[in-house]
């Protein structure tokens, strides 16, 4: 059974920073691309980054390239997200999921197959 928990989440002012972790199950983890998404109230949810297994390959979208970093320790079975100069723009629930074999490209949902329960973030200005 695939087990991904995020953690870190909560209420930062603007500017400021916060770190997510993705903590994975077992073999959830070896060998698979992990991502990092969020979703606002009454928004779709978008892609932030994504990370290939042995972190030579990394990939953010536009809106947080700059300000957030994606990292992994394998030997942990952990994902990480650092977020600085955080704005309320970036308030969401965040998620992290774990890329699923095939073409689909990396910023889109349907190439990943597991999902996290999600964390919460929200900055306030």
């Amino acid at each position: 059974q695939v087990q991904l928990v995020e953690s870190g989440g909560g209420l930062v002012q603007a500017g400021g920073s916060l770190r997510l972790s993705c903590a994975a199950s077992g073999r959830t983890f070896t060998g698979y691309t992990m991502g990092w998404f969020r979703q606002a109230p009454g928004k779709e949810r978008e892609f932030v980054a994504a990370i290939s297994w042995g972190g030579d390959f990394i990939k953010y979208s536009d809106s947080v390239k700059g300000r957030f970093t994606i990292s992994r320790d394998n030997a942990k079975n952990t994902a990480y997200l650092q977020m600085n100069s955080l704005k309320p723009e970036d308030t969401a629930a965040y998620y992290c999921a774990r890329r699923k074999a095939g073409s689909v490209p990396i910023d889109r949902e349907e190439g990943y197959a597991a999902w996290g329960q999600g964390t919460q973030v929200t900055v306030s200005s």
